[in-house]
């Protein structure tokens, strides 16, 4: 079905070519998983097999590929279309029309689809991606996870042969991403449709590949069976993770094979208690910011109802609960840009006594206080390069005037830059960057303005697991200068090993509110794969799994 026959791709300025000697064919019906760090050359790859890559982003393409025997350097993406459906990174990217319905529809319009045809595969795609409610819906209207089931009903609809998605799940909760990999799961099994797929969560999608293509990035591209190609791979799940800190052979790719491993495992690490995920905050943390009885409705429908909420400084707190549960909406409103319909946010070190709305005040003043990464860390950057983003922070937070509060100097926009991710050339244009270095230089705009509270919502979308550690490091260092961070978002595993607190959210209402460990090893959905593989062992993540591996080994030698 896809056939690279030495496919190279060099870009102009960079150091090296993107993809080297790439030789494989990829059969029809195959479920192909692309891995690899960001920058790799991931994105690169699947923007070969639709033409893509060289007609729009440019560069030299080498060596040949054809789709369903065509071939993509003399075929533009329009004439592929039929054939390839694509879905990228950012669903609002790939939105034509204004509303659900109209979306699903307008690839089939394009193609002719007889109407009657087109009503029944609306029809359908909506059910099997659980987006009837939302049929008339506007596009801007809907969350994040919302707009990315849109975007893969989308391409679903005209029936494509082939389907390229680069991070399908990455703002999807994790009931709503098992969803959509059982939908393309079928997709290939009962239809022969040819799957590509890349994707940082590996822990959602390793199970179902038949295949995996790993880009360590040199060019390459090794290809081979998940287990064969995992066992070597710069990238795992924490299920493969752990399978290789126990030696199991092979290596499990799901929950059910690694529990069934794991069983001598567990009756030999029994009893041991693993040394936290992490060190406990301090008991006197002040109250940096209280919210009681807020509310937001959108066109009198309730996003949010009577949330009460309190942040402490030295504290990091994750915001989880499925698509379209309020996060989003609660996040603004906390920050003050958003709706209110009622409620109460008090911000400053006496926020229990009194403190400030931010609401109230001016948005310059407002970041002050609160600061927030939206879902698009790209909304904020508007500039032509890094530097003047950068400058601009400065300007706009009256850095250079400012002092922190033991008296020493505020550091710049470009210092805090260079502590979150150093190297960043100034004159580089920030959409040229990756993602975990635009979050990064996001993160320093708005630190620039000494925020007491930082609110993120969704940052490890489009990160890898080298980009979350290195978030997992900054969120830390930030509360242990004694701010309160709030991260929204899915990644469960990121928060098994970042989060001191979880807030759960469900219809716009806080229905759960405790220490990590306790809220999400209580939940089959929100569980870590440790957790789940390990339990009854009070594991939640791979280096605590290792630890209790080094006790047992020293045990049993002493």
């Amino acid at each position: 079905m896809i056939v690279f026959d030495q496919v190279g791709v060099e870009y102009d300025g960079a150091a090296g070519p993107a993809l080297h000697g790439v030789d494989l064919t990829v059969e029809e019906g195959e479920l192909c998983l692309v891995v690899g760090h960001t920058g790799a050359g991931k994105s690169t790859l699947l923007g070969t097999v639709n033409g893509l890559v060289p007609h729009f982003t440019g560069g030299t393409l080498h060596g040949r590929v054809t789709v369903d025997g065509r071939d993509t350097a003399t075929h533009p993406p329009r004439e592929l279309a039929d054939v390839v459906g694509v879905v990228g990174q950012d669903p609002l990217d790939g939105f034509v029309t204004d509303t659900v319905e109209e979306e699903l529809a307008y690839a089939m319009e394009q193609l002719a689809v007889p109407p009657a045809v087109m009503r029944k595969r609306v029809e359908e795609t909506l059910d099997l991606l659980g987006l009837a409610d939302l049929r008339h819906r506007a596009l801007y209207e809907l969350s994040g996870g919302q707009q990315q089931r849109v975007a893969i009903g989308s391409v679903l609809t005209p029936h494509p042969r082939v389907l390229v998605l680069d991070e399908p799940t990455s703002a999807l909760d994790p009931t709503a991403a098992e969803e959509v990999l059982a939908a393309v799961t079928r997709l290939v099994h009962d239809l022969g449709v040819t799957v590509l797929l890349a994707e940082h969560r590996l822990e959602r999608v390793v199970q179902y590949a038949d295949r995996v293509l790993h880009l360590p990035g040199d060019g390459r591209v090794v290809d081979g069976p998940p287990q064969e190609v995992f066992r070597t791979s710069t990238v795992a799940p924490p299920v493969v993770e752990l399978g290789r800190a126990a030696g199991w052979s092979p290596l499990p790719l799901s929950i059910r094979d690694a529990r069934r491993a794991a069983a001598p495992l567990r009756s030999r690490l029994a009893g041991l208690v693993p040394p936290p995920a992490r060190p406990a905050p301090a008991p006197d943390r002040p109250v940096l910011l209280r919210a009681r009885g807020v509310s937001v409705t959108y066109r009198g429908v309730p996003a949010v109802r009577e949330a009460a909420l309190e942040l402490r400084g030295g504290e990091v707190t994750a915001l989880m609960g499925r698509n379209g549960s309020g996060k989003s909406s609660l996040l603004w409103a906390l920050q003050g840009s958003g709706p209110r319909a009622a409620g109460s946010v008090r911000v400053g070190p006496d926020a229990r006594t009194g403190g400030r709305d931010p609401k109230e005040l001016g948005a310059a003043e407002a970041r002050r206080l609160v600061g927030l990464v939206p879902q698009t860390p790209t909304d904020l950057l508007y500039l032509e390069s890094v530097d003047a983003e950068l400058a601009q922070a400065d300007e706009e937070s009256g850095t250079t005037a400012k002092t922190a509060g033991d008296g020493g100097p505020v550091p710049s926009a470009r210092e805090l830059l260079d502590r979150l991710a150093p190297g960043i050339d100034g004159a580089t244009h920030p959409r040229d960057l990756s993602e975990g270095q635009k979050l990064a230089l996001v993160l320093a705009v708005q630190l620039a303005a000494a925020p007491e509270v930082l609110l993120l919502d969704e940052p490890t979308r489009g990160l890898d697991y080298r980009a979350k550690a290195q978030l997992v490091r900054t969120v830390d260092a930030l509360a242990a200068e004694g701010r309160a961070v709030v991260v929204s978002t899915h990644d469960v595993e990121f928060v098994a090993r970042a989060a001191d607190r979880v807030v759960v959210m469900a219809e716009g209402e806080i229905v759960a509110d405790g220490p990590t460990d306790e809220v999400i090893v209580a939940s089959p959905v929100f569980a870590p794969q440790v957790a789940k593989i390990l339990a009854p062992l009070p594991c939640l993540t791979v280096d605590q799994a290792r630890s209790l591996l080094t006790t047992a080994a020293a045990g049993a030698t002493s």
